[in-house]
């Protein structure tokens, strides 16, 4: 497995806090990767409030925690987990440089 590890930006962490604390016994965001999508993999993104398993990546910034699991890590490491609010909407978006191509969505890519 690589060594890189997935960061969290501060707009990623501040909007994952404000999430959490609107939903009722959610205490981490988790995000995967799964077959699927435009592009051959997706993102997936889902409020949990189960621990973490023994093989996940905890990120934890400020409020905000985020659990990745080891496979899905192996598509991201080295990417970025960050917030945009533009005006074409609001969206958690990933930086991967692992990605050798990605869909207009935003949420598929491949490698």
């Amino acid at each position: 497995m690589s060594t890189e590890t997935v960061t969290l930006s501060d707009s990623a962490a501040k909007r994952i806090a404000a999430i959490l604390t609107t939903e009722a016994g959610k205490n981490a965001m988790r995000v995967s990767v799964e077959g699927g999508g435009c592009s051959g993999f997706s993102y997936k993104f889902d409020l949990i409030d189960t621990p973490a398993a023994d093989d996940d990546l905890v990120i934890e910034k400020n409020a905000a925690t985020v659990f990745i699991d080891s496979m899905s890590l192996i598509y991201m490491a080295g990417s970025e987990i960050d917030f945009v609010d533009n005006l074409l909407g609001q969206s958690f978006q990933i930086k991967n440089p692992n990605a050798v191509a990605s869909c207009g969505c935003g949420t598929s890519f491949s490698v």
